[in-house]
């Protein structure tokens, strides 16, 4: 076994011309090993037997932590010194030009040499590896020891976020301002727990794999320092072996440090990610060691490439005979009965300490493509590595892949299996609004479900790795992926962000991501930056940006690599590095028309036509447009008489409220409206299509009142309401569906006789408009115009009615009234039932009511929520960002007369959770959810 205090890994690849031999066993021992895989490749449901055991086990750690926080920090255990804090300026504008780097020398000893050799995996230039130092540091310290009493400690379940229970900081001096979102992410952390090895495990290999930790993780195994990983959004491991206490009680200690000032969103802090136990035999299929990808694909045949990498930790030099079948896979991960195909056995020697990686093809007749809905289906096929040793089974590695074809077209977009598929995406942050950073597959799964009802068919992750599950998510629904490693790389944006750690770490944290993900049909490019400093940069970003790509060409040659810029031009050097133009507000011009005169910062005339000329052969992307900004339900008066304007106090925005106006028509400094940026892209044709900012609202950024805790930004609010944007997309986007929507209510007691515009969203072409029975006109669409508006309808209470036609047939009709006073509540839930595993979630809504029955759009009531049988209340929202009740509350005001309430089930408790919503002087509700 190779010693662990070297920490050093050499990488033996093998030369993928080589032709690997068959067996020279006997022909009717090469049969009974295969009917013994074979055998071996049965449906997930009867995995867990013992022989299953004995090949690979990876075991949840989710449960039963001991975690404390500290106040202040005492200890010295820091990854590395870093600059002191000065001048924050929590509010400026997202498009602000990043800055240099401050140097910093280490005054005193530091733990990143022994954390570095963690990556070394990842380090393809041996030379370039780290050695770890002498010694052991922090193996003193009375957390990292089996005998320290943390019973005072709290106990929790991963995943984990410290902050997302607050209290909120307020205030404009704040501690955390409002561009972290003023919750508690920073400080210095500990977690513990204790592992049980059975002696039966002698001989294996234990790996710690975490999935992500908010920030600066290092990990301790019975007092000595294992290693760690400095970026909070990467996925990564770490060896455990030469420490484990086999047949007894193992101490496990992880130490966050997540700064204050290190983001320009929420965060999140805490083990916030899936944390796994993996455990193999000595010789086993390395970590996240199989690639499959998919070539020549049509209708009618597609050939799989296959690469599976091998890693050898035992003291002896090993023969090997590498077996791999391909089986369907269903929308519940169900392995089919019958296998598919399978490749021709290969045979390697891997010598010891070292790693091999072998290479096969194979070719399927007849493939199930993995594609996007409506058109298409995304299939999944699973392919089952197992390797033998002799005639023995030593590992069995499960990679779930699709076949599908990729073409990027300069002139005409992306080709998903020859079908054109016009990106119609959005950007997504990683937190799930009040349930912060911690991730949660049904929380996920309801964001995308909600952006899918909206004709959202693309995700691009905003702006760095997303939990790993998110991406089975998005396999299974068929969503099209950019997936997004840096915010920033050697310049900073943030004192305290991820340019401290980009030069030592950043071939690591590419080639871990790009390992990771690989084999997710969903990922469709990879993007290695957003809006960096290296564009102001020239030669010298574009030699950053080129080494970056090279990385990624090295891991994965097929898919393109791009980086998102909103200041590079066609004439700078960067553009050119890479495969896709990616154009962040560029396209529509930033600060360019007449309404954004007088702002200060990038101002750009629209650049599509100038890329597109520059470039003929790269695919132009829109990804990042609108940075569109609403409050659900607010409105502001008058209303702006263009299609986009920024917000300013008195128009679109209320300073005294810090809320932004539903109309839809206002934008941050640099954005554009939906409507101008739906011209931009119908205009240039050559544009794949485009990702809105942001799909949902998120923690943090809240521009432009800093003063908040939320954005503004989302087309869905934190809680999950649709605001009136989400109705102008699915218009655009689904023009199929028969939809109008009209804006804004008709609640409005102070301005009856005054002028109140009503506008029109709808997927037909035009449509008529009524007040109380009596016409306002019927009007039609034109040219480039995506709302109908009627600017002078003079308010009287009563009805509000539209009729919309397509093609002069009737289409679909909406209908608002004048409310009364708040009658009664009324509750909804997403499902009916979930599951009784502790994780799952039924998401509640609850409407304030008139006596007649209609949603009262202006009520602020006080609402409490009880919840009874076997379940619990996790957080409440309403989508306020101006809200400051701690999520956990199980009280909170209607914000325009809707709240959320979240209820979890209990682990192992059947039955049904009542949830009871109770408010002074209205007709409570309830619901009833069943946990099976």
């Amino acid at each position: 076994m190779m010693k662990f205090s070297n920490r050093r890994i050499t990488m033996i690849v093998k030369n993928s011309s080589v032709l690997f031999t068959k067996s020279v066993l006997s022909k009717i021992y090469f049969a009974l090993a295969i009917a013994v895989s074979i055998a071996s490749c049965t449906p997930r449901s009867d995995l867990e037997d013992a022989d299953q055991k004995n090949l690979r086990e990876r075991i949840s750690l989710n449960d039963e932590w001991r975690f404390m926080k500290y106040e202040s920090n005492p200890d010295s255990l820091i990854y590395d010194e870093r600059p002191e804090v000065e001048n924050i300026n929590d509010s400026k504008d997202a498009d602000s030009k990043p800055t240099e780097a401050v140097e910093v020398k280490s005054s005193k000893k530091v733990l990143k040499d022994w954390i570095l050799p963690t990556g070394n995996a990842f380090i393809l230039d041996p030379s370039k590896r780290y050695v770890c130092p002498e010694g052991d540091p922090g193996s003193d310290f009375p957390f990292v020891q089996a005998s320290f009493d943390d019973g005072s400690w709290e106990t929790v379940n991963l995943p984990h976020d410290w902050a997302i229970k607050g209290p909120f900081f307020e205030g404009e001096d704040a501690e955390v301002g409002g561009g972290m979102g003023r919750l508690p992410s920073h400080g210095v952390a500990w977690y513990r727990k204790k592992l049980d090895i059975s002696e039966s495990d002698r001989g294996k290999s234990f790996f710690l794999d975490v999935d992500g930790a908010m920030s600066y993780a290092m990990v301790w195994l019975n007092g000595h320092l294992v290693g760690g990983w400095p970026y909070g959004y990467a996925s990564w491991r770490v060896d455990l072996t030469p420490y484990i206490i086999q047949g007894g009680e193992n101490q496990l200690a992880i130490r966050l440090d997540n700064p204050n000032h290190s983001s320009r969103w929420y965060p999140g802090g805490g083990i916030y990610r899936n944390v796994w136990l993996t455990k193999t035999n000595q010789v086993h299929v390395d970590h996240w060691g199989t690639f499959v990808n998919t070539r020549d694909v049509s209708p009618s045949a597609a050939t799989v490439d296959l690469e599976v990498t091998i890693k050898n930790e035992s003291e002896a030099s090993e023969n090997i005979r590498v077996i791999t079948h391909i089986f369907t896979l269903d929308q519940d991960d169900r392995i089919s009965a019958e296998k598919v195909a399978e490749f021709e056995p290969l045979e390697t020697s891997v010598n010891a300490g070292e790693h091999t990686r072998v290479q096969s093809s194979l070719m399927i007749e007849n493939p199930l493509l993995w594609g996007p809905p409506p058109t298409q289906t995304p299939h999944r096929y699973v392919a089952i590595t197992t390797l033998f040793r002799g005639d023995e089974q030593i590992d069995r590695y499960e990679t779930p892949f699709g076949i599908r074809s990729l073409r990027f077209d300069a002139d005409s977009g992306i080709y998903v299996n020859e079908e054109h598929i016009y990106l119609k995406g959005v950007n997504q942050h990683h937190d799930l609004g009040a349930l912060g950073a911690a991730f949660n597959t049904r929380a996920a799964e309801r964001q995308l479900e909600i952006l899918r009802e909206m004709g959202c068919n693309a995700i691009r992750m905003a702006h760095n790795p997303p939990d790993p599950v998110l991406l089975e998510l998005t396999d299974k629904m068929g969503f099209l992926v950019i997936d997004e490693i840096f915010d920033s790389w050697e310049r900073k944006k943030t004192p305290l962000d991820f340019h401290l750690v980009f030069p030592e770490w950043h071939e690591q944290d590419v080639r871990s991501f790009m390992r990771r993900d690989r084999n997710h049909p969903s990922v469709i490019m990879w993007s290695l930056g957003n809006e960096v400093g290296e564009q102001y940069t020239g030669e010298d970003g574009a030699a950053i940006a080129q080494n970056l790509h090279a990385i990624a060409k090295e891991e994965d040659p097929g898919r393109p690599t791009t980086i998102s810029m909103n200041f590079a031009k066609p004439d700078m050097p960067l553009p050119g590095v890479m495969d896709v133009i990616n154009l962040n507000y560029q396209g529509e011009g930033i600060r360019d028309a007449p309404a954004y005169a007088g702002l200060q910062g990038i101002r750009t005339s629209p650049l599509y036509p100038a890329f597109h000329k520059a470039f003929p052969d790269k695919l132009i992307i829109s990804s990042e447009n609108a940075a569109a900004l609403s409050s659900r339900g607010e409105y502001t008066f008058p209303v702006a008489e263009g299609v986009s304007a920024p917000v300013k106090d008195g128009l679109g925005g209320n300073p005294e409220t810090a809320q932004v106006s539903s109309y839809e028509l206002y934008t941050a400094p640099f954005g554009s409206s939906a409507d101008k940026v739906f011209g931009s892209l119908d205009s240039h044709p050559y544009v794949g299509g485009g990702f809105v900012w942001s799909g949902w609202d998120y923690i943090g950024e809240p521009t432009p009142y800093y003063s908040a805790r939320s954005s503004y930004y989302g087309v869905i609010d934190l809680a999950g309401f649709k605001k009136n944007r989400f109705y102008l997309y699915q218009a655009n986007w689904r023009p199929d569906l028969k939809m109008v929507h009209i804006l804004p209510h008709w609640t409005w007691p102070d301005r009856v006789g005054e002028v109140t515009p009503v506008h029109v969203l709808t997927s037909g072409d035009e449509a008529e408009l009524f007040l109380n029975g009596k016409s306002l006109r019927r009007k039609k669409k034109g040219e480039y115009e995506y709302r109908l508006r009627w600017d002078d309808v003079v308010y009287e209470p009563g009805e509000l009615k539209v009729v919309a036609y397509k093609n002069g047939e009737e289409w679909a009709e909406d209908v608002v009234k004048t409310t009364e006073a708040p009658a009664a509540l009324r509750t909804t839930v997403d499902r009916q039932e979930i599951m009784a595993d502790g994780k799952d979630l039924a998401f509640i809504t609850v409407e304030v009511m008139d006596g007649n029955g209609l949603l009262v759009p202006v009520a602020s009531n006080q609402i409490e929520f009880t919840v009874e049988g076997p379940g619990e209340i996790v957080a409440t929202d309403n989508g306020d960002p101006t809200n400051f009740t701690p999520f956990p509350s199980h009280e909170r005001k209607a914000f325009n007369g809707l709240v959320l309430v979240i209820v979890r089930s209990k682990p192992g408790e059947n039955g049904s959770i009542q949830i009871t919503a109770k408010s002074p002087g209205l007709e409570e509700a309830s619901v009833v959810v069943y946990g099976k």
